[in-house]
């Protein structure tokens, strides 16, 4: 088993773990093959069925692969704003003739028996997501072999994470597109611009720790990992754009909705799923995000038939769009050729950097 990050893979770039069917066995398979690090999005599964992902990808590759998890969430200390926000989406239920989802999901998304899963039969790299896992936790996994890295939006989480003995941390600005990965969801930041873009957030970052720091956050581009390098990250994070791939699991719609000039910009919102998510602005993001509450998973659960039944109907303004701040350069193109393209640009921008001329005026 490697013991260093950039040991995992040929190029540094990560295709990011997209929960909800993004990132399945075949593309994290494709990304791996070409010579990324592909992962898992184990968030939404049941343990089982994130065994049989494990299984399937196995069947597709030898290479070394990661596993997301997300992190148990606490109890919700007034359910009554989410039945004031039942009542508030009983047209949506209406409109696509469907009824609003049963909120008393479980908050833990497994998490436990994932753990005794990957701890039974473990895979290269477990990364976390919504909080850091105890130091007992990321000590079980060194102890197997498993490199952990913890996702973290400010310098205090990440320093949070070196403490209970994550190997790396997965740095994500602003600019990312689904959910932010903060450890404490605080309502009251909402709409403050508290939200630090990645380069700001790389430096202090890597001024309070010490270990590896994998860049995520709106990059679309190799010349876009380069400078995240330069900056001192060891690999960098890419999720919408591997989205648009063939071998991803979105939806088609959501795949097309990434390069429509329909949607022209993201925004942060809790609307679908009571959690600060980066998504493409339509309808139901203009007329509910202002009001939805701060209540995840619950709210996941409530709009999750009307998502789907959304989908159904083909019927983009209902979905929950996740993309990043950089969607409008996604390229539709296989997962593994996508990795080498990015390859070919971090080459070209790295020598562009390196030449005596690169940083004088023309």
């Amino acid at each position: 088993m490697p013991t260093a990050l950039t040991e995992f893979c040929r190029y540094p770039i990560v295709q990011a773990p997209m929960a909800g069917g993004g990132s399945g066995p075949e593309l994290a398979a494709a990304v791996c093959g070409a010579g990324g690090l592909g992962f898992l999005a184990a968030g939404y599964k049941t343990a089982d069925g994130m065994y049989q992902e494990i299984k399937q990808l196995r069947s597709l590759t030898g290479r070394p692969f990661g596993v997301n998890l997300f992190m148990p969430q606490p109890s919700l200390s007034d359910s009554s704003v989410v039945e004031v926000y039942r009542e508030q989406l009983a047209g949506e239920a209406t409109w696509y003739e469907t009824e609003l989802g049963d909120t008393d999901g479980p908050i833990d998304d497994g998490y436990e028996a994932k753990l005794a899963i990957l701890r039974d039969d473990p895979v290269a790299v477990v990364s976390f997501t919504f909080g850091c896992p105890s130091r007992a936790v990321l000590d079980a996994f060194a102890k197997v072999g498993t490199y952990t890295v913890v996702t973290v939006t400010t310098a205090a989480e990440a320093q949070a994470a070196q403490w209970s003995g994550a190997d790396a941390v997965c740095v994500q600005g602003v600019e990312a597109g689904g959910h932010q990965g903060t450890h404490r969801d605080d309502p009251h930041a909402d709409g403050t611009g508290s939200g630090l873009g990645l380069l700001a957030l790389l430096g202090q970052v890597r001024e309070a720790v010490q270990i590896p720091v994998i860049a995520a956050g709106g990059l679309m581009r190799g010349a876009q990992i380069a400078s995240v390098l330069a900056a001192g990250a060891s690999m960098a994070q890419l999720g919408t754009a591997f989205l648009a791939t063939p071998e991803s699991g979105a939806n088609p719609l959501h795949k097309q909705a990434l390069t429509n000039p329909l949607f022209t910009h993201t925004e942060l919102t809790r609307a679908f799923s009571g959690r600060p998510a980066r998504g493409l602005v339509n309808r139901f993001l203009r007329e509910h995000g202002p009001y939805a509450p701060a209540a995840y998973p619950a709210v996941h659960y409530l709009t999750s038939t009307v998502r789907k039944a959304a989908a159904k109907a083909g019927d983009a303004q209902g979905m929950n769009l996740w993309a990043g701040q950089g969607h409008r350069l996604a390229r539709e193109l296989p997962a593994g050729q996508l990795v080498e393209v990015l390859a070919v640009e971090l080459d070209a921008a790295r020598a562009a950097l390196s030449r005596p001329d690169a940083g004088s005026a023309s």
